[in-house]
């Protein structure tokens, strides 16, 4: 079984939790702090269980050249790379106060920090788990940091080999035992044949001894809810307001309708995975006591008679006989009483054959 860890205060997850369903509002925003708090809302108004942002300091994740790169994109906030991306930054008070409001509405609050520094902040905000980047999973000296703070993990593996998410699972498990890794392809949107959900089930053999997830880019719920029955413990999704909103993200992201419906679904979906244990359950009970076989006398067979396999059929019958699966066992077994032809044999008709139980 998984470990299992508490992620967020009075929520666990891994072993038999429920999925944890992260809404991404990452920079969906666009840079409006109003807008973010209709998302939040929105998270928690469609079942989601954290409402996720992106936190990074500018000058720690891009180098100079990076920030002053001319950015002509439809989606660009600025002339440079940078102009955009201070456009959709928040502010460290701003922040607080996303967080603030998230407690009020009363859903899980947290970001990736994409720099060391973002960490840093994040850490001091008091975020419950931190959500590393597909970007900083093989950054091996930001992992060492943000596990040695010790709050609990979520890393995703976007652009990564299973050579590198090996050396990933070495690193944070040696500071830090909380931590779940998710299946992630780095396209947006994602194309189904480029999503790879048997990943999932390698990382559930390569590192058994923690719950694994999926962040999904692709489009539609789909392909998220089959990662649930396959085993994933944490689906992250990117969400939206709107679709037609400038930004590359909110293609591949859900509106509100298409999130309520992935909750439901993996609700769902959680539901009908049941235990594993294969029995007759008491729900098929009116239909085993309508249809289910029986043993019945192909002839007559008189008092002392040995039994043989050709004596016997297999019918639906009144009174329900001997269970059609022990057919075999009572070649060779004793009849106590005569029993006619197409008549039940009952269990107390036969020697040695236990009416309360299977022969």
């Amino acid at each position: 079984m998984p470990l299992k860890f508490e992620l967020y205060p009075g929520r666990m997850i891994g072993g038999d939790e429920p999925c944890f369903i992260i809404a991404e509002i990452g920079q969906n925003h666009q840079g409006d702090i109003e807008i973010a708090k209709k998302m939040i809302k929105m998270s928690k108004d469609c079942g989601a269980d954290c409402a996720k942002f992106q936190k990074c300091e500018l000058e720690h994740k891009f180098n100079k050249k990076a920030l002053e790169r001319p950015y002509t994109s439809v989606h660009s906030w600025g002339k440079t790379y940078g102009e955009h991306k201070r456009h959709l930054e928040f502010s460290h008070e701003q922040f607080r106060e996303l967080k603030k409001y998230a407690e009020e509405v009363g859903i899980c609050f947290t970001a990736s920090g994409t720099d060391e520094m973002a960490v840093e902040f994040l850490h001091e905000l008091n975020v419950p788990f931190f959500k590393v980047a597909s970007a900083d999973s093989n950054n091996f000296p930001y992992l060492q940091k943000t596990a040695k703070k010790g709050r609990p993990m979520v890393v995703s593996s976007g652009m990564q080999s299973m050579e590198t998410m090996r050396k990933v699972y070495k690193t944070v498990k040696e500071h830090n035992q909380n931590f779940a890794i998710l299946q992630c392809t780095s396209a947006y949107p994602l194309e189904a044949e480029d999503v790879n959900l048997r990943v999932l089930t390698e990382y559930q053999k390569e590192f058994p001894d923690i719950p694994i997830g999926y962040s999904g880019h692709e489009s539609g719920i789909n392909i998220s809810v089959a990662a649930v029955a396959l085993g994933a413990k944490v689906i992250e999704r990117h969400v939206t307001l709107d679709k037609t909103w400038k930004g590359n993200d909110h293609h591949a992201s859900l509106l509100p309708s298409e999130l309520s419906e992935l909750v439901r679904s993996i609700r769902l979906v959680e539901r009908a995975l049941g235990t594993g244990v294969k029995q007759m359950l008491p729900c098929e009970k009116p239909c085993h006591d309508k249809l289910g076989k029986s043993l019945v006398a192909k002839v007559k067979i008189p008092k002392g008679t040995v039994l043989t396999q050709d004596m016997l059929a297999v019918k639906v019958a009144e009174p329900m006989g001997v269970a059609a699966e022990d057919i075999f066992k009572m070649v060779g077994k004793i009849v106590t009483k005569d029993v006619e032809e197409d008549e039940s044999l009952l269990p107390e008709v036969v020697a040695e054959c236990c009416k309360k139980k299977k022969c």
